[in-house]
């Protein structure tokens, strides 16, 4: 088979399981960009699986055990263990318990809540397997018998009216809860709103004028649809990252309202926050980004740059991309040829032919394949693992020019990674041309931003000393009550010369390398941020935010 998804995934246990195709595989991937559905959703949407082949093949991904649900299976005296209420809240059925070991049947295998909860409630040790939800709910069912309050979505809130209470409850799949906690955000003029699982709850909590307020909360139960509901919105695909984004929209009395959504991984569920969306233009040109003449001139010096490698570092991909293509647009590419790898860049205003990328690919064997057409250019939005790094490498040393991304948001953390790809001998210093590395900035909106007195704390870490000040921004109409103004882009050069070139290839550290670059009068991007800090355009929170992370 192609390598179409990650080997031990679930697509590919299927594949090899004989329960599904290639081209099955393809199909669920195309509704998945359709959808936003996870794979295994997309997978019995189009009716290619059963949702127990879903759990058979989840629990063989997970190497935990799957059962299929029956009376027979069911011990009476680890029931008794387990509260009916904590069953019915984490879907969890118990199965036997014995020497202090209580095993468990739960739809979720990774809510690590729900199993700290059972053994905080039970005192045993906790084993688990993998069942079915609607078999799961069956044996409640049965062992402790109806449950004595009727399903509901489980949302409470002193904000909403009791009508608009019992809608949301009555609607297990989330999109009510979704539709009115949308339509709060545009009412109240909230700068943002966040689902925060905490114990055996979920806490909403609204944030204006810097200040943060509990709304409402929601039982965990039916949480995991309620985040599915905004992942599809959102057309989030997958759910095994850490950390995403999306925007999603909302219609409100004939206009369309766009909002930002960001997902964290964390202890019973995703933390969501969402935010209306502050629409903002990247720049179109280079010129646009309002670089100093110092900074454009080292722009077009990298630009020029006919052959080695220009990294881009910029650590959210959707930027990098952008970042990559107002290079290219800057570049003098019309009599050569440039060939695009992978998705991400070569979306500006010049297009060129591009190769597609799966998860899998060889990128060496990638770049050998490439080199037979003798492009001048080879484009990479990610080359931040070894392998890619190393495959590009190779391309330069062929005497091409190889504009990558790396996902860094600062120089000096990109810089240490060039040094330890040196150190394992995929880069030689002679091929490095130039880094560009970029951040986008929330300014604070001009018309509310008032100044105050920096805690000590704050003083301490934004090196602002006794008795400095800061300034933040409460919200108000010109701003939409969020605070913020325009989105700027701060932009750092380095370019690699013989100099430059020779004390890369003796640094011990970035640093040092670094220490050089600043006699060369090189500031970095957290000078920049800390002088729009003391001139008011930027809060403290954004600055340790964006600038310091």
């Amino acid at each position: 088979m192609e390598s179409i998804v990650k080997e031990g995934s679930l697509g590919s246990i299927l594949f090899k399981c004989q329960i599904i195709s290639e081209d099955d595989i393809r199909a669920a991937l195309e509704e998945q960009v359709q959808t936003g559905s996870r794979f295994g959703e997309a997978l019995v949407r189009l009716g290619i699986v059963t949702q127990e082949d879903i759990d058979w093949a989840l629990s063989n991904q997970l190497n935990i055990p799957y059962v299929r649900l029956k009376p027979t299976m069911v011990d009476r005296g680890a029931v008794a263990f387990v509260p009916a209420a904590l069953a019915r809240q984490y879907n969890l059925m118990p199965l036997i318990c014995a020497g202090g070991e209580l095993s468990i049947a739960i739809a979720d295998p990774l809510n690590n809540a729900a199993i700290a909860a059972v053994e905080k409630a039970t005192g045993c040790t906790v084993s688990i397997s993998v069942g079915l939800i609607r078999e799961i709910r069956e044996m409640q069912e049965l062992f402790y018998g109806p449950s004595e309050v009727a399903e509901s979505l489980g949302f409470t809130s002193a904000n909403f009216p009791s009508a608009a209470l019992e809608a949301i409850n009555r609607d297990l799949g989330g999109a009510k809860l979704v539709d009115y906690l949308l339509l709060f955000i545009v009412q109240q003029k909230l700068s943002s709103l966040s689902l925060q699982p905490v114990g055996d709850a979920v806490i909403i909590a609204a944030r204006r004028g810097g200040q943060t307020r509990e709304v409402g909360r929601l039982a965990p139960t039916h949480y995991p649809e309620v985040i599915l509901r905004v992942r599809k919105l959102a057309r989030i695909v997958g759910a095994g990252e850490f950390a995403v984004r999306g925007e999603l929209s909302f219609a409100w009395k004939g206009k369309t309202i766009a909002f930002q959504v960001a997902l964290l991984r964390g202890e019973g569920g995703d933390h969501l926050t969402l935010r209306m969306h502050i629409a903002t233009q990247f720049p179109a040109t280079v010129a646009d980004l309002g670089l100093s003449a110092e900074k454009m001139a080292t722009f077009e010096t990298l630009a020029a740059a006919e052959r080695g490698m220009v990294l881009v570092g910029v650590r959210e991909p959707d930027l990098r991309s952008r970042m990559i293509d107002l290079y290219l647009q800057e570049h003098e590419t019309a009599a050569k040829t440039v060939i695009v790898l992978g998705g991400g860049a070569g979306q500006g205003e010049k297009r060129f032919p591009r190769v597609p990328l799966s998860p899998d690919t060889d990128l060496g064997e990638v770049v050998t394949a490439v080199l037979e057409h003798d492009p001048d250019i080879i484009v990479l939005e990610d080359a931040t693992d070894e392998r890619s790094f190393s495959a590009l490498c190779k391309a330069a040393i062929r005497g091409k020019l190889v504009v990558a991304g790396m996902a860094f948001g600062d120089t000096a953390p990109l810089l240490k990674q060039l040094l330890y790809f040196r150190d394992r001998h995929y880069l030689a210093p002679g091929q490095l041309r130039g880094v560009i590395v970029a951040k986008g900035i929330r300014t604070l909106c001009p018309d509310c931003r008032r100044s105050e007195p920096c805690t000590p704390e704050e003083a301490r870490m934004l090196r602002l000393g006794e008795g400095g000040s800061c300034c933040r921004a409460a919200g108000c109409p010109a701003c939409d009550q969020t605070g913020h103004g325009e989105k700027r882009y701060l932009v750092d050069l380095l370019t690699i010369d013989e100099g430059a070139r020779g004390h890369l290839e003796g640094a011990a550290t970035a640093d040092e390398f670094l220490d050089y670059a600043k006699t060369r009068g090189w500031r970095g991007l957290a000078e920049e941020g800390r002088e729009l800090l003391t001139a008011g355009d930027l809060s403290p929170e954004e600055f340790a935010a964006s600038i310091l992370t």
